[in-house]
C-alpha cells in the first residue's frame, strides 16, 4: 500500500510541472470491490462463488478469504497481493455472513474505453482553476492522443477497445505501479501474461511517448469515435431538455448547451495554456461569473462547399461557456462573459496571436443572439438549396433534350438582339460627305425627298433651306 501511495503522489506532483492531461480509469475487477458482485457485497465464508466458465477475466485479490465453494473460469487469472489468498471454510459460525448464498462475479466485458463516465481527469491545476469551473467536452473526457493514461496500482481491470480506428494512440500508460512511455516498453508489456486479460477488442493501444508539439494545443483526436462516445454516454436516455432557444452544439460534445460558444482564429505564436489562464484569472474568477463553467480546446471545424458538401477542415480554438441560470436568465451570464472576451480580443488580439473570432449565443430570452444567427443560416441554406435545385432541373432538361425525349424551342428576342447588332456593327459610311442631323428623318409619303419638294412647290408652298453652317448674326455689321 505504501508503494502505491508513493506512486500516486509522484504522479500528482508531476501534474503541477506539466501541461499534459492525465486520465485515470475508474472501474476495476478486484475481488474486494462490492459492485463487482451481483449481490452488491463481498463474498463471505458460507457463500458459493461463481464465475462463468467462458468468462475471460483478471481478478486482483488484496486479502485472504475463506470459501465454501468456488467455480472458476477456464480462461483467466488471479493476481494475489502479498499475504492474500483463499482458504477452505471450516464450518465455524460467522455472524456477519448468515446462511450463505451464491454470488456471481459481474461481467466486465461492457467496460468500454470510449465511455466518458469510466474516466476521471486528474490533471486539474488547482492553483489556477476554481473548483468545478473547468469542464471537458465529451470527446475529451476520454484519453486524447497526447494524454497520459493511469490504471491504479494494485487493481485488476478489463477494457473493451472496440473502435472505428485500428490504433488508439496515447502518450504513456501507467499500470501495475510502472509507467510505460515508449513504444518498446509497451510492446514488451503486451507480450506478457496479463495484457490479453486486461485489453480486448478490434483496436490496439499505441504508446507514442511524444507530447503535443504546438503551443496552440492539439486536437483531441477522438472525433472518429464520436458516435461511439455519445452512444456510451447517453445510452437510451438521450439529451436532457434545455430551457434556451435553439441550443448550441459545440464540436466534440454530445448534447446541446445553453450559453455561448466563442470560436477563435489563431496564429502560430498563440499559446493555448497562457490564454486559458488569462481567461480564468481575468474573468472566470470574478464573483459575477461565479456560476459560469468553461471548456477551451483546439478543434477541427469542417469547411463545406456551398454550405452542404464537406471539403476540408481547419483548426480553431473553441471556448464553450455555460452557466447555472434558470428561466429567461439561462445563458445570460455566459453571454456577458463571451462579450468581455471578444472585447479583450478587439483590443489585444494581435498581441495574443488571435486575429479574430465569432460568437454564438443561446439564452432563455426570446431576444437571444442565436435566433438571428439561426435565421440567417436558414436563409443561406434556403438560397443554396434553391440554386442546387435550379441546377439539377437544368441538368435534367438538357439530359432529356439530348436523349430526344424533350424538344426545346429557341427563344427569339428581335428587338434586343437587333439593337445589340446595330451597336456592334455600324453601317459603312457612304460618299455623301456628312449626315445632317436635323434632317435625319423620313418625310411622309411614299416618294423620294425630291418628289415631295416638287409637289409642295406646285401647291404654292414656300420652301426654305436652313444652313447649319451659316449664322445670320455674323453678317449684320
Amino acid at each position: 500500500m505504501g508503494s502505491s501511495l508513493a506512486f500516486l503522489l509522484g504522479v500528482l506532483q508531476l501534474l503541477a510541472a506539466t501541461m499534459a492531461a492525465y486520465k485515470k480509469w475508474i472501474p476495476n475487477t478486484n475481488f474486494e470491490t462490492m459492485s463487482n458482485w451481483d449481490k452488491g457485497r463481498v463474498p463471505c465464508a458460507s457463500d458459493v462463488i461463481h464465475f462463468e466458465k467462458d468468462e475471460v477475466v483478471s481478478v486482483f485479490v488484496r486479502s485472504t478469504h475463506a470459501l465454501t465453494d468456488m467455480y472458476l473460469p477456464l480462461n483467466g487469472e488471479f493476481l494475489l497481493a502479498s499475504g492474500s489468498g483463499f482458504t477452505a471454510f471450516d464450518g465455524s459460525w460467522d455472524p456477519g455472513c448468515g446462511s450463505g448464498a451464491v454470488l456471481s462475479f459481474g461481467n466486465a466485458e461492457q467496460h468500454s474505453w470510449f465511455n466518458p463516465e469510466l474516466w476521471q481527469d486528474v490533471s486539474s491545476r488547482v492553483d489556477l482553476e476554481p473548483a468545478g469551473r473547468i469542464f471537458l467536452l465529451d470527446e475529451e473526457r476520454v484519453p486524447c492522443q497526447y494524454d497520459h493514461v493511469i490504471f491504479q496500482p494494485e487493481t485488476s481491470f478489463r477494457v473493451n477497445l472496440d473502435s472505428s480506428r485500428r490504433v488508439i494512440p496515447v502518450q504513456s500508460i501507467s499500470l501495475m505501479g510502472q509507467e510505460l512511455s515508449s513504444a518498446e516498453a509497451w510492446a514488451e508489456y503486451l507480450r506478457g501474461p496479463s495484457a490479453a486479460w486486461q485489453f480486448h477488442g478490434n483496436a490496439t493501444l499505441q504508446v507514442t511517448g511524444t507530447r503535443c508539439p504546438h503551443s496552440s494545443g492539439c486536437a483531441c483526436g477522438n472525433s472518429q469515435d464520436g458516435d461511439r462516445i455519445c452512444a456510451s454516454l447517453l445510452r437510451a436516455e438521450g439529451c436532457p431538455a434545455l430551457s434556451c432557444h435553439s441550443p448550441l452544439r459545440p464540436l466534440g460534445h454530445c448534447c446541446g448547451v445553453c450559453g455561448a460558444v466563442v470560436t477563435l482564429d489563431f496564429k502560430p505564436e498563440f499559446d493555448l495554456q497562457q490564454y486559458r489562464d488569462r481567461v480564468v484569472q481575468a474573468w472566470l474568477s470574478l464573483p459575477r461569473y461565479a456560476g459560469v463553467q468553461m471548456a477551451i480546446s483546439k478543434v477541427h471545424r469542417a469547411q463545406t462547399f456551398l454550405g452542404l458538401l464537406p471539403r476540408s477542415s481547419t483548426p480553431v480554438i473553441q471556448i464553450v461557456l455555460v452557466d447555472g441560470e434558470a428561466g429567461t436568465q439561462t445563458g445570460t451570464a455566459a453571454e456577458q462573459l463571451a462579450a468581455d472576451i471578444m472585447g479583450d480580443i478587439a483590443q489585444h488580439g494581435e498581441a495574443l496571436g488571435i486575429p479574430g473570432g465569432s460568437v454564438e449565443v443561446a439564452t432563455g430570452s426570446a431576444l437571444g443572439g442565436q435566433a438571428a444567427i439561426h435565421a440567417s443560416r436558414q436563409i443561406a441554406s434556403g438560397t443554396v438549396l434553391g440554386l442546387l435545385f435550379a441546377l439539377l432541373l437544368l441538368g435534367a432538361l438538357l439530359y432529356l433534350h439530348k436523349k430526344g425525349k424533350l424538344r426545346l424551342q429557341a427563344l427569339h428576342l428581335p428587338r434586343l438582339w437587333n439593337r445589340a447588332e446595330d451597336l456592334n456593327s455600324p453601317e459603312p459610311e457612304s460618299g455623301k460627305g456628312f449626315d445632317n442631323p436635323m434632317f435625319d428623318m423620313e418625310l411622309p409619303g411614299a416618294g423620294s425627298v425630291e418628289e415631295t419638294l416638287q409637289e409642295m412647290a406646285s401647291e404654292g408652298h414656300q420652301v426654305f433651306y436652313i444652313n447649319p453652317l451659316y449664322d445670320p448674326s455674323e453678317t449684320e455689321t
